[in-house]
Order: structure tokens, then C-alpha cells, then sequence
């Protein structure tokens, strides 16, 4: 019998969870953890919503499967692509989506239709809309459709919550006071962003009572033995400095995978890992064989024994968010390479991260001019806030590493190459701009890939 997958996966949460060693009580995500592997090293391909959970769905880069941008500003899979529901419906999985979603496939909706998803057709047999996506409906769904359904057919159920999305108002009850509140490493230690992160501490506490009662049920039910039971989120948090950066803190994401009747229980592992390599595990545990054709290498044997080897190194994109800003990288464990291919604010900054509280008082260290490439010493200087990409100490690593993203870029045949990507921004943008609170660009630094 193939196993059951409950996946779910959370918005803007990085891996700032009390088992990642974040000051904040997840009592959920504690015990989640003490039921799973934990993977310290694990990272999305892209540090935006759609492109990053398009790396999921396909086990491929943004690039190559098209899905370069947010969802309902005009991006979408190509058409052709496999995603990880399709194959799964394919071999005989109940597959089932609840809650939210943030990509498209296909033809690329109007812009003015704002679509986010395109449910049943990504591959899902059923999709289960939930108001506003929070994570107490989300988990009342999923729990209330698995309590009904009586099929024999394994189910692969997507459960997507939209905590820790902005705005956090609605979380003044459950937020941590100021006192209490010990901010990021990247930002600034002022009122205003402990206020910021006492809320975000809201909408997580929420986020991890909905994944306690999935659990819970899970355990307390007849798919106790035979669920893999996985957690994950889509990339950084929504802060300055996180989400839209190709830095440990954009990129850098959660990821807990219980495994029914096994021995690798609360146990923690180190292995570099990538997004684009979760589809092609989750295929390997149900025995189906992956497509060639994508980017991602499974670890499913991480997940069986005592092994802990993963990656050398995987690739990093930027393409569009809320603004045009392409960037391209490649991460080892020990460096992190960069090439922006436009002028741009020195840290790119997400318009909702941009207006908040912590925004307000960030952006004199964000809108400074940033450079054609970066490079960063990551156990020197694991926050990459030196770049060293003019130290000569470090010019053999710098060329390696260039020439290893140049090679890809080719190889993938990168659009990026042919020129500027077209797409849209959000409006929100012109007034900050106008008004001198933004970073206005851009400029063109490289007109081809070699010069």
C-alpha cells in the first residue's frame, strides 16, 4: 500500500519557528519536530511565493518551468510541464487541495482577473476553497474532509495556509508584547519592529494551532500508520532583508517530514538541500519514478537512515515580485554568489515589507545603490553583509562561481538572456516612489551575459 502525504505549507515564514531555535512558543512545531526529521539546511529556489511553490510542484527552477513571477500578475507553469499532483493522480493518488494556492499553469491569466490558482488544474482532483485561507478554516476543512471520505485509494492532500502573510492586524490578540519580543538578526532594534515582529509572533502562534489540530487528528485517526506527515514554507519572512533576497534569510525555509513506523524521529540534519529536490523525494517514497527533465535529486534516503550528505551547491533566482528586479545566484555552504542584472535598491525590498513598520525603518540601510555582483563569505559572514566581490583573496572563487551561473544561464537557455522580462508591478509602488520613500532604478548593468 502507498503511503498517505498530508503536505502543508505555510506564507512568508522562513524558518522562524521555536524547533529552528526562534525566540517564540510553536508548542505545534516543537512536537512536530520530535515526530520528524528536521532539515537545518533547506532552502527555496526563488525567495517569492509563486516561483518558489512552482519549485515544488515541478522540481524544476522558475526559469525552466516558466513560473518566473507572482501568479496573478501574469506568470504561470508552461503547459507541458509535470507537476507532482498530475503524476500522482496519474498513479493512482486521491489528490486533494485545501486552502490556498499561488500558482498557475497554462495560459498566464489577465492581469486584471487577479488569479491566483489554477486548483483542479495543477492535477488535483479536488479542490476545497476555504474564505480567506486562514489557518483555523484550513484545518477544519482538512479534517472534516478526511473524517468523510471513504476511499481505499492513498490521498496526497495540499493544505496551504495564508499565515504568516501581511497584514498582521488581526493578530493584536495573539502577538507578543514588545518587551518580550527579540527581533531578527537583520534588522534594526527599535520600537516600531519589535511592535512588527510582536505581530508576526501572532500569526505564527495561529499558524501553529491549525498544524497541531492536522496532526492531532492524524494521530488520533485511522491513517495513523501509513501518513507521511510534511511541513514546509515558501520562503522568508516578509521583513526587510528576507523575503525577495537571495540571502540566508530570503531563501532559507522550513522543512519537517514524519515518516509513519520509522526510526529517524526527532532528528535533526544538515545536508544543503533545495526545493526543486522535494518533488522527486515525495515520487521516490511513493514509488513512482521521477521525470528526467527536472532539476531537483531526491534525498528520500535522508528520510530512511542515518545518512546526512546532500547538495554541493544549487542555484538562486530573482526574476519579478511586486518589481522588476533580476538577479541570478548560486549557493554552496560555504559561499553565496549574486549577479544583478539591473540597477537596483541594495537590499530589494517586498512593497507589503516596504510599507510596514519595520520598512519604515529599514530603508535608509535598503535604498543605497546596489552593485553588479555580490559575494559573500557565509561562514565569515553568515548575515552576507560584506560583500567581498572585489577582495582578492577571494577572485578564484568569485570566477568559479560566475562561471558556474553563466553556464547554467546558457545551458537552461535563461530568457533572461534574450533581455528584460516583461511583467507587472504593483501600482502601490509609483506613490512611494514619487514621494521619495523608495528606491526609484534602474539601469541595465550587462547588455549580454559576457561582458
Amino acid at each position: 500500500m502507498k503511503p498517505n502525504i498530508i503536505f502543508m505549507i505555510s506564507h512568508d515564514s522562513g524558518r522562524m519557528f521555536s524547533n529552528y531555535g526562534y525566540k517564540v512558543e510553536t508548542p505545534n512545531f516543537d512536537y512536530l519536530a520530535q515526530q520528524s526529521v528536521q532539515f537545518n539546511n533547506y532552502f527555496c529556489s526563488a525567495p517569492q511565493c509563486s516561483p518558489s511553490r512552482g519549485s515544488i510542484l515541478t522540481g524544476k527552477y522558475p526559469h525552466n518551468n516558466g513560473l518566473m513571477g507572482l501568479a496573478h500578475l501574469g506568470f504561470a507553469i508552461n503547459s507541458k510541464t509535470e507537476t507532482l499532483p498530475k503524476i500522482l493522480t496519474k498513479n493512482g493518488y486521491e489528490t486533494t487541495l485545501v486552502g490556498l494556492s499561488h500558482e498557475t499553469i497554462n495560459t498566464p491569466p489577465k492581469i486584471e482577473d487577479r488569479i491566483f490558482s489554477s486548483t483542479t488544474e495543477l492535477g488535483y482532483e479536488n479542490y476545497i476553497a476555504v474564505d480567506g485561507d486562514r489557518a483555523s478554516k484550513v484545518a477544519t476543512s482538512v479534517i472534516n474532509y478526511l473524517s468523510a471520505r471513504d476511499s481505499q485509494r492513498p490521498f496526497y492532500l495540499n493544505a496551504g495556509f495564508f499565515e504568516t502573510h501581511r497584514d498582521f492586524d488581526e493578530y493584536q490578540p495573539y502577538a507578543d508584547k514588545r518587551s518580550e519580543v527579540k527581533p531578527f538578526d537583520f534588522l534594526k532594534d527599535t520600537p516600531k519592529v519589535r511592535k512588527d515582529v510582536g505581530l508576526f509572533n501572532g500569526s505564527l502562534k495561529v499558524l501553529d494551532a491549525a498544524v497541531g489540530r492536522i496532526v492531532n487528528f492524524i494521530e488520533n485517526s485511522q491513517y495513523k500508520n501509513d501518513t507521511i506527515i510534511i511541513f514546509t514554507t515558501d520562503h522568508g519572512v516578509a521583513f526587510p532583508g528576507a523575503k525577495g533576497t537571495l540571502k540566508n534569510s530570503g531563501l532559507g525555509t522550513a522543512l519537517l517530514i514524519g515518516m509513519p513506523n520509522s526510526s529517524q524521529k526527532n532528528v535533526q540534519k544538515d545536508a544543503l538541500l533545495c526545493n526543486v529536490d522535494l518533488m522527486p523525494t515525495l515520487l521516490e517514497l511513493t514509488g513512482i519514478t521521477a521525470p528526467k527533465d527536472i532539476d531537483g535529486k531526491s534525498f528520500a534516503s535522508l528520510l530512511k537512515s542515518d545518512i546526512d550528505e546532500g547538495r554541493e551547491e544549487f542555484f538562486t533566482e530573482l526574476t519579478w515580485h511586486d518589481r522588476y528586479q533580476p538577479m541570478r545566484g548560486i549557493r554552496t555552504r560555504k559561499y553565496s554568489y549574486v549577479r544583478n542584472f539591473a540597477d537596483g535598491p541594495k537590499i530589494y525590498v517586498t512593497v507589503d515589507a516596504h510599507l510596514s513598520l519595520s520598512g519604515e525603518e529599514m530603508r535608509d540601510e535598503c535604498y543605497i545603490p546596489n552593485e553588479p555582483e555580490e559575494l559573500y563569505d557565509l561562514q565569515k559572514d553568515p548575515l552576507e553583509k560584506n560583500n567581498i566581490i572585489n577582495d582578492e583573496n577571494y577572485f578564484d572563487i568569485a570566477e568559479k562561481l560566475r562561471k558556474k551561473v553563466n553556464t547554467w544561464m546558457i545551458e537552461t537557455e535563461d530568457p533572461l538572456l534574450k533581455g528584460d522580462i516583461k511583467g507587472v508591478g504593483s501600482s502601490r509602488w509609483e506613490k512611494e516612489i514619487s514621494e521619495g520613500r523608495a528606491y526609484p532604478g534602474r539601469k541595465i548593468f550587462n547588455e549580454s551575459l559576457n561582458s
